[in-house]
């Protein structure tokens, strides 16, 4: 097995203007790229939508060392339902913690010096008031599932990960890729999970000649494949290989060819000013707001 290492998680927001202010003023990460789309995504990247869309790349760093969130806008949808699934993302950053404080956004102590507040569309993110590392803030991503030792066998015994901590007591186990990547953190819930509608993906990269192998792994344990091995195109930019899994909760992953993705997701030096421009051409806001109507509710 070649080197494999975290991506980034997607998250669908409804209000791109509150998000962004988010992400950027408060977590303190850049927007390292922004896309916009004329249609829906192949590998329903943006979900099981077929209209206009963008992403909106946003982290501490590159993803070729960093652990980044892309936020999908769906242009017409307001508002999606959140699940039981995404129990939160760890940042350490005092930083942050200082930002929630000055702009006023709701923080609850969790632990001795840990906070939990959340993002627009209920996102829960815990903030860890100490220093930020010389390496990636983000420290792990919190996904909640129905069979502890299940999962742990799915994600460690078919997609290769490491454990690193298991709790039974507590139900959760830590497993990754490598010591200086950001974890995945799995909690037992004792029940189903519910993914509502705002349900995410977590995204990681591979050498390109496992995708193949990947999928007939899969085929062969008789896992649930989303979407088979496809290339998807980005105008101007490198084509990328995509698998797209589901776990035994059904939570959404995609394998992606590492060589075509560090070139695809480098980091744009206008994507700060490619965010803002799109955000203030949407007028989508002003035009439901002139007819007396809500935008849709996914």
């Amino acid at each position: 097995m070649g080197a494999r290492r975290p991506l980034h998680f997607v998250f669908k927001v409804g209000n791109r203007g509150q998000s962004a202010r988010f992400y950027r003023e408060l977590l303190g990460m850049k927007v390292l790229r922004h896309e916009e789309f004329e249609e829906g995504c192949k590998a329903a990247c943006n979900g099981p939508y077929d209209g206009k869309w963008s992403k909106t790349m946003v982290g501490y760093g590159p993803e070729d060392d960093h652990f980044v969130a892309e936020l999908t806008y769906n242009y017409g949808v307001g508002e999606y339902r959140p699940g039981s699934d995404f129990l939160g993302m760890t940042v350490v950053s005092s930083q942050a913690v200082s930002n929630a404080r000055k702009m006023g956004w709701p923080l609850n102590e969790v632990a001795q010096g840990i906070f939990e507040t959340e993002a627009p569309g209920g996102y829960k993110f815990f903030l860890e008031d100490t220093e930020e590392p010389k390496q990636d803030p983000v420290l792990k991503v919190t996904l909640a599932v129905s069979n502890l030792q299940k999962s742990v066998g799915y994600w460690s015994g078919l997609l290769g990960m490491k454990i690193y901590e298991t709790d039974e007591e507590k139900q959760r186990a830590l497993l990754g890729y490598a010591d200086n990547q950001c974890k995945l953190e799995l909690q037992g819930i004792g029940g189903a999970v519910d993914h509502g509608t705002a349900f995410g993906r977590i995204a990681f990269s591979c050498p390109k000649e496992e995708l193949p192998n990947i999928e007939t792994l899969m085929k062969k344990k008789k896992q649930k494949i989303l979407t088979p091995l496809v290339s998807l195109d980005t105008p101007g930019k490198a084509t990328v290989q995509v698998v797209i899994l589901a776990d035994p909760d059904g939570h959404e992953i995609c394998f992606v060819g590492d060589e075509a993705f560090r070139e695809l997701s480098k980091m744009d030096p206008n994507g700060n000013k490619l965010l803002d421009d799109a955000m203030a051409a949407d007028k989508s806001d002003e035009w439901f707001a002139k007819r007396k109507m809500q935008k849709a509710s996914a």
